[in-house]
């Protein structure tokens, strides 16, 4: 097999900027990291230093002591009395500045203003640990730290002058860039439909439905990103329908769903949430929808749970009975499956990322993903009509005993696909870093960089995202959006990490990929399909996109963010 391939030195077109020129993929990825880290930090200048006075040696007594048990000696001149009380470095000050350049890390800048004497420097990074140094007179001093977890960190660095008996602090708060998971009972936020959170009337063509999440629904204030279901329905024309944060943004020329008319598409976004706490979804089309969304999550600096990413493992196929009784979901029937324990997933995860698909239903209905415990939601995850192999992204709470639950909503029975692709717990590392999103592959034209052709029928394209020289620390996964179009047949899209590396150029192709089982979308003649895909990139910063129908087609990806374990 021979496989097409996205080369490391190839290019992109940021979806926020129509440039001229190709960014290469590489750097498009580093640098949207980049941006988005820098946004948070802090810089607390020298003028806000606090000094201290210090207890100094003099034959064993303090300065103030030594001055009265020897009273008979000759005073010291005014200037030099002047000089003791102040010290002799009166203008020893600290300015601090902190950044980050990824989700956990912080880069510190101290820079020291002194007179030539040795100092002892003493940073606390706000979490229990602290370096250690030495300087002299004035200085510039940069340290990095990264921090187990997510959060707000109080910085302080110490500076002192024990020859002077004089300290001078400074710091500030530091926010990590990165955020944590919390995951949510499904809970409907919006219903245009009957008028769930926004007025009781469809969103117009090219206009914008306004999702509040922060403060509602249990979802707290400081809440950074959202995890939403997200269906458009009542469909009379072709669209799209792109999520931002909103005030403050620019709205993304990317897509997270597309649809055709008569049809109900769903698709999980991930998306930031503003700073007006909401959430804005606009309808790319030009006839008017109905949009539905439900949240299964959220992201903050205080969360517990973050993200490990697997290579996908099929958890259930019931028409193999592959964790559930074989045969079909009966209607208004849920079964229970365990995802803790098995397939190197441990016990005591929060919630697990899957890839569910419905397979020859009987009959138009929904289906729910919720957890082992519990009623089910009035949420969904996934619409299908009778004979339509549908897949979606789900982030699902999982119970104290480590099961999910699968619910057919629909009156007829219908075959269910599980599939997992990681997983959040306060064991995992990984925080979420959410950035302005862009394009990095449309196989329909050549502006991104890809010169291969078409996505071709039973061949894979290899990405790789992170070559060597610009490779962003600590990256667990990739937070994109596939979109297969231009469909000649049925089929369905694989993604999984690559067993190799990219070669060098001049270097033989690597060896053809194993084919996997796993399905991240199904399409079939004719029809636009997207997901969202969190896909861990391997050993080898590389990621296989597989076209597992007999019919080329297109393929088209936007990053969304990156799980990040520095």
């Amino acid at each position: 097999m021979t496989a097409a391939f996205v080369a490391a030195g190839l290019g992109i077109i940021p979806g926020t900027a129509q440039a001229a020129d190709p960014v290469p993929v590489a750097a498009g990825v580093a640098e949207a990291i980049t941006k988005a880290s820098t946004s948070q930090g802090f810089h607390s200048p020298a003028d806000r230093t606090v000094r201290t006075t210090l207890p100094a040696a003099t034959g064993g007594k303090t300065q103030e002591n030594a001055k009265t048990a020897a009273p008979q000696t000759a005073r010291v001149a005014t200037t030099e009395q002047a000089a003791l009380d102040a010290g002799a470095n009166p203008g020893l000050a600290v300015d601090v500045s902190g950044t980050s350049y990824t989700a956990h890390g912080i880069e510190l800048t101290t820079l020291i203003t002194s007179a030539d004497f040795a100092l002892d420097v003493v940073i606390d990074w706000g979490d229990g640990k602290t370096d250690t140094v030495t300087a002299q007179g004035t200085a510039e001093l940069h340290h990095s730290h990264t921090y187990d977890k997510s959060g707000e960190y109080q910085v302080q660095v110490k500076v002192t002058d024990a020859a002077n008996a004089v300290q001078a602090t400074n710091g500030g708060a530091f926010l990590t860039p990165g955020a944590d998971f919390t995951p949510h009972a499904p809970t409907r936020l919006l219903d245009t439909r009957n008028g769930t959170g926004a007025p009781l009337e469809k969103v117009p063509g090219q206009g914008t439905a306004r999702v509040k999440v922060a403060g509602n629904a249990a979802v707290p204030a400081g809440v950074t990103a959202v995890a939403l279901n997200v269906t458009v329905t009542e469909t009379v024309d072709s669209g799209h329908i792109t999520a931002w944060p909103g005030a403050g943004y620019d709205r993304p020329v990317t897509s997270n769903l597309n649809y055709t008319a008569g049809h109900s598409v769903p698709n999980l976004v991930i998306v930031p949430v503003g700073e007006d706490g909401y959430v804005e979804l606009f309808n790319g089309g030009w006839s008017a929808v109905d949009l539905i969304a439900d949240v299964t999550g959220y992201f903050t600096r205080s969360s517990g749970s973050g993200y490990t990413s697997m290579a996908p493992a099929r958890f259930v196929d019931t028409r193999e009975g592959v964790g559930a009784p074989p045969g079909m979901l009966g209607a208004r029937s849920a079964f229970t499956t365990p995802i803790g324990g098995l397939q190197g997933v441990p016990l005591n995860i929060k919630a697990v990322a899957l890839n569910v698909t419905v397979t020859e239903p009987q009959g138009p209905g929904h289906l729910t993903a919720f957890s082992g415990t519990g009623a089910v939601p009035t949420a969904s995850n996934l619409n299908f009509v009778p004979g339509q192999t549908v897949a979606n992204a789900v982030i699902v709470p999982v119970a104290s005993d480590g099961t999910i639950k699968i619910f057919n909503g629909a009156w007829s029975p219908t075959h269910v696909v599980v599939d997992v692709v990681g997983y959040y717990s306060t064991e995992s590392k990984a925080a979420f870093l959410p950035f302005t999103p862009f394009r990095t592959l449309d196989t329909r034209v050549e502006e991104y960089g890809w010169t291969g052709g078409r996505f071709r029928a039973r061949e894979y394209i290899t990405k790789g995202f992170t070559p060597e020289a610009a490779t962003p620390a600590g990256v667990e996964a990739y937070v994109l959006n596939a979109t297969v179009t231009e469909t000649g047949g049925t089929g369905f899209l694989s993604v999984a990490p690559s067993p190799d590396a990219l070669p060098a150029p001049g270097d033989p192709a690597a060896p053809a990929a194993a084919r996997p089982v796993s399905s991240t979308l199904n399409w079939t003649a004719g029809t636009t399909v997207p997901n969202l895909v969190q896909a861990s990139d391997g050993d080898h910063g590389v990621i296989n996109f597989w076209n597992q129908g007999h019919e080329d087609a297109d393929l088209v990806l936007d990053v969304f963010g990156v799980y990040q374990t520095k």
